[in-house]
């Protein structure tokens, strides 16, 4: 007997886009002010300001909702990451540009929460007693010169080679790239910290490595079977992962389930540059050097045997191409359904709702 089977019956039923609304589609606001490309945002805890990082050496604190410049503050380098702090009582940017790491307190906001930041970091730590001799030689802490000082900048952290990325812990430990680790097995692309737990990701060119920062040992070895891994972003619950990668691919990774791929995702045409969740929404975003921004559905559930719903929803192309590159950064607001967007057009763009 010769059994007929309909190719269409073996394809999964997606829920259609309609029905997993809200998601941005539509283009809201550009913030222009850059004079090259925009290589790095941010916004603060509760998404009123958003803050950048451009090759024209400066970085840009925006109003989000009416898209106005209020501070512009000169770094005298390539800006290749910022990051807001995600302690609301403290008023501080973390900023790496070239081979230094700028505490800056940005002044807009709360004048009372400014000034006690401005405090507490008078009394900030010297090298000696916050390092160990085997850091001491790779980071210097210090007090900015008077000139940076006017500009805001706090700490100066200095570095024996370019810093490509900071971040932060939720609870407010500053961390960088190349004082991580003594012994890092390959160039390291990026990190993250876990959500909760004190556990380290440490994306090198194939592979992600989990590290236990109270154990300092090696939890989880993840296989990405990519050439090139670009960029790194962590479901709120902690248990979902997911790797941009310069060949094309965007990887999701259920850590409880395998070091393998749960999915891979071929959604651009050129090398994924940046991913990001959103922390309330079931939504995650990609952007790439093809210009596109691309917004999809992803669905987390509480039980454990039910696999994540990934559901590609809307391509977004409004950014230009400079040099061939396109998208550098995506970041979602933290409290709307709403997705920034930074390219090398020197332009920013917010998609709402």
């Amino acid at each position: 007997m010769k059994i007929n089977i309909e190719p269409e019956s073996l394809v999964p039923k997606l829920p259609s886009p309609k029905d997993l609304q809200p998601f941005p589609n539509v283009l809201s606001v550009e913030y222009k002010g850059h004079t090259d490309m925009v290589r790095t945002i941010s916004t603060d805890k509760i998404g009123q300001y958003l803050l950048s990082g451009s090759d024209d050496g400066t970085i840009k604190i925006w109003e989000v909702n009416t898209g106005r410049c209020l501070r512009t503050i000169k770094t005298d380098d390539v800006v290749r990451s910022v990051e807001w702090c995600p302690n609301a009582a403290l008023s501080l940017v973390l900023v790496a540009s070239g081979k230094r790491v700028l505490l800056i307190n940005p002044h807009v906001g709360d004048y009372l929460v400014c000034s006690k930041t401005d405090s507490v970091l008078q009394e900030a730590p010297t090298t000696e007693s916050v390092m160990s001799e085997r850091v001491r030689t790779s980071v210097q802490w210090s007090q900015p010169e008077e000139d940076l000082f006017k500009r805001g900048v706090r700490i100066v952290l200095t570095h024996f080679k370019e810093v490509s990325q900071v971040t932060w812990h939720g609870r407010d430990i500053p961390e960088e790239i190349p004082a991580t680790l003594t012994k890092s097995k390959g160039l390291i692309q990026c990190v993250l910290f876990h959500p909760t737990k004190p556990c380290l990701f440490v994306a090198t060119q194939r592979h992600v490595r989990i590290y236990d920062l109270v154990k300092q040992t090696l939890v989880k070895k993840l296989l990405t079977n990519s050439k090139w891994i670009s960029s790194l972003a962590i479901h709120s619950g902690g248990d979902n992962l997911l790797v941009g990668t310069y060949d094309r691919k965007v990887l999701w990774f259920d850590l409880d389930l395998s070091t393998k791929p749960y999915q891979v995702l071929r959604l651009h045409g050129t090398a994924v540059r940046t991913v990001a969740y959103h922390k309330r929404y079931p939504l995650f975003a990609s952007g790439s050097d093809d210009r596109s921004l691309i917004i999809s559905h992803g669905m987390v559930y509480n039980d454990l045997l039910q696999n994540p719903l990934i559901v590609p929803l809307k391509r977004l192309e409004d950014h230009e191409q400079f040099d061939d590159f396109g998208i550098f950064a995506v970041h979602f607001h933290p409290l709307q359904p709403w997705v920034f967007s930074s390219g090398a057009d020197s332009t920013i763009k917010l998609y709402s709702n």
